[in-house]
C-alpha cells in the first residue's frame, strides 16, 4: 500500500462511527491529483467506496441512434430525451441541459441513462466512506512498512477505530450469546449454556463478576424452575466455575431480588455469582 493510501484511510477514521466524509476533507500531504488517484485506487480496491456527481457529459452513439427511433416507442422518459437532445452536439453541464431539475433528480437520470450506455459521463466524487472489506484490512491485515512520516492525529485515529472495533466485538458476542439463551425458552440450557448465560449478563449489565442471582432467574425461568436453577448453580459450584457468596448488605435491593436467592439454613440466602477461571464439566 503507498503511502498516500494509507493516509488517506487513517484520515477517514477521524469521521466515525460509519467513517464517511466529504472528499475535500480529506488532505494528505501529496497533490490533490495524488489524493484523487490514491482514492480511485481504494475504491478499485474495494476498501473504501463513494459517491459520484455528473459534472459534464456528452451523448453517446448509442444514445443518438436511440433519438431516431419513433417517440412513442423510445425506452426513456421525456425528460430523459431532453438530456440526449442537450449533449449531442457538445459536452454539457447538468445545469445547461435541465435548468428547471431538482440537482439530486438531475442526477439519478443522469446516472440511469450512463448506465445504459446512452451518455458519456464526466464525474467528481463527493463522498467517500469505509467499507466492510476496508474495516477488515485495517484490523487485521494491514502491515504498513518502511519509514513514512505519520502524524500522532492520524496515529490517534488509528487507535481510536481499533478501540471500537474491539468493544464493538465485545458487545456483539455477549449480546448475541444472551439474546440467543433467552429466546430459547422451548429448551431447557445445560450447565456449559448457563455458564454462558452468566458471563454474557454479567458484561452486558457491567456487574463487574459479582452477579446477583434474579438477573440470571428473569433470564432462565422458564424454561427452568426455581429448584433445577438452583441445582445448576450448585453444580456449577462443585466444578469450580462458579462461586456463590450472600448478601453483606441489603439495603440497596428490593425484598423480591432478595428472595430471588438461594435460601440457607443458616444465615443470609445466596445472593451473587462470581465466575472462576478454568472451568470443568462433569
Amino acid at each position: 500500500m503507498e503511502v498516500v493510501e494509507l493516509r488517506f484511510l487513517l484520515m477517514m477514521l477521524g469521521y466515525p462511527p460509519d467513517y464517511r466524509v466529504a472528499l475535500s476533507n480529506i488532505r494528505p500531504a501529496e497533490k490533490l491529483s495524488e489524493r484523487n488517484r490514491a482514492c480511485r485506487q481504494l475504491v478499485d480496491r474495494r476498501l473504501i467506496d463513494c459517491s459520484t456527481e455528473v459534472m459534464r457529459f456528452k451523448t453517446t452513439p448509442a444514445g443518438k441512434a436511440l433519438l431516431r427511433l419513433d417517440a412513442a416507442r423510445l425506452p426513456v422518459s421525456d425528460v430523459e430525451r431532453l438530456i440526449l437532445k442537450a449533449g449531442l452536439a457538445e459536452t454539457v453541464t447538468p445545469g445547461q441541459a435541465l435548468k428547471g431539475v431538482h440537482d439530486n433528480e438531475r442526477q439519478s437520470m443522469l446516472s440511469s441513462l450512463a448506465e445504459r450506455g446512452f451518455i458519456q459521463t464526466e464525474t467528481r466524487i463527493q463522498d467517500v466512506w469505509l467499507t466492510t472489506s476496508g474495516q477488515l484490512f485495517l484490523q487485521y491485515e494491514c502491515v504498513p512498512q518502511g519509514n513514512p512520516t505519520i502524524s500522532l492525529n492520524l496515529l490517534s485515529n488509528y487507535l481510536g477505530f481499533l478501540r471500537r472495533a474491539y468493544a464493538q466485538s465485545l458487545d456483539s458476542d455477549s449480546l448475541s450469546i444472551a439474546q440467543t439463551l433467552r429466546w430459547k425458552k422451548s429448551t431447557k440450557p445445560h450447565d456449559d449454556e448457563i455458564h454462558q448465560m452468566i458471563r454474557a449478563i454479567d458484561h452486558e449489565l457491567g456487574t463487574n463478576n459479582y452477579l446477583p442471582i434474579f438477573h440470571v432467574r428473569s433470564s432462565l425461568q422458564p424454561p427452568l424452575t426455581r429448584d433445577e436453577l438452583d441445582q445448576a448453580l450448585y453444580r456449577l459450584q462443585r466444578n469450580d466455575v462458579i462461586d456463590l457468596s450472600s448478601l453483606q448488605e441489603a439495603v440497596t435491593y428490593s425484598s423480591e431480588q432478595i428472595e430471588a436467592g438461594i435460601p440457607q439454613d443458616i444465615g443470609g440466602p445466596l445472593f451473587f455469582i462470581t465466575l472462576l477461571e478454568n472451568p470443568i464439566y462433569s
